[in-house]
């Protein structure tokens, strides 16, 4: 009988790591855990910091509670300081102080991506992010990002301005979007629904490229913005280039939104189907 261990047989495959930063949704169709789903549906290894737990179902938010700030330190700290991140996800944050924490943290360990998606409001409308807060998120955070994702009514609160009705208008965001110091914007143009087709813009330092794909009628799209940045999060772990990455992402959500229908989860907007190509 060989005297070989495990280790010694097989070599391990170098998983990529990505760590979401995010609240929870206990109806499992947004925020962490809809992060840990379109992570691994995309190949890479999902790690968790928690910031809040929210009360929450396909009907909207009941309750919100922010984790005191020093767990959301040792968090931090336990995963970073054994787990090889590569690439972070930085969802909702709740209010001022956890903004600061995580921005702490964030120069601390300095990991090789770092894709935010500015979360301000649910697809039902509920308030996840207090108003007085986003200043702060724009000084401390979005300065370091890589990639920010926000949707047009969140890109319009971060610059001041009003929500976009159509596609010229998404256009006349541009300038502005760059002055918040990102590296590159992705503006997601969803909420034009008269629109035939659902178009982002991806906005680099000097130049911009546009992102089609088929609008999908559907009610399940909870999660939709959670879904992507992770997914683009996971391609960048991957070893993609930024724009590969959003275009995949990009693709991804697509086709999780195309597959949402085979889903019959709860009685309001329903989650994607972000297992689609397991659940064919």
């Amino acid at each position: 009988m060989s005297d070989l261990t495990p280790n010694t047989i097989c070599n391990p495959i170098r998983t990529p790591i990505v760590l979401t930063i995010a609240g929870s949704d206990s109806s499992g169709g947004a925020g962490i855990q809809a992060d840990i789903k379109a992570i691994s549906a995309t190949g890479s290894y999902a790690c968790s910091a928690i910031t809040a737990i929210t009360a929450q179902n396909t009907l909207g938010v009941s309750a919100i509670f922010p984790i005191p700030l020093e767990h959301v330190e040792k968090q931090l700290d336990a995963v970073f300081s054994d787990l090889n991140i590569v690439a972070v996800k930085v969802g909702m944050l709740a209010d001022c102080e956890i903004i600061k924490v995580v921005a702490k943290k964030l120069k601390q360990y300095k990991p090789s991506f770092l894709v935010i998606d500015p979360v301000m409001v649910t697809t039902n409308g509920d308030l996840l992010l207090e108003k007085v807060a986003i200043q702060t998120l724009k000084t401390e955070l979005l300065p370091m990002a890589d990639l920010i994702t926000p949707n047009l009514p969140e890109g319009a609160a971060l610059i001041d301005s009003h929500i976009p009705t159509s596609e010229q208008e998404m256009q006349a965001m541009i300038d502005a979007l760059r002055q918040l110091g990102a590296k590159a914007v992705l503006l997601k143009g969803g909420h034009l629904e008269q629109d035939e087709n659902s178009n982002d813009l991806l906005i680099l330092a000097d130049s911009v490229q546009q992102l089609t794909a088929k609008r999908i009628n559907t009610n399940n799209n909870h999660g939709t913005g959670c879904t992507l940045s992770s997914a683009i999060a996971s391609y960048l772990a991957q070893g993609h280039e930024l724009s590969k990455a959003v275009q995949l992402g990009k693709d991804y959500i697509t086709q999780a939104l195309q597959h949402a229908d085979q889903l019959n989860i709860g009685q309001g907007r329903g989650p994607v189907d972000h297992f689609y190509a397991l659940n064919r």
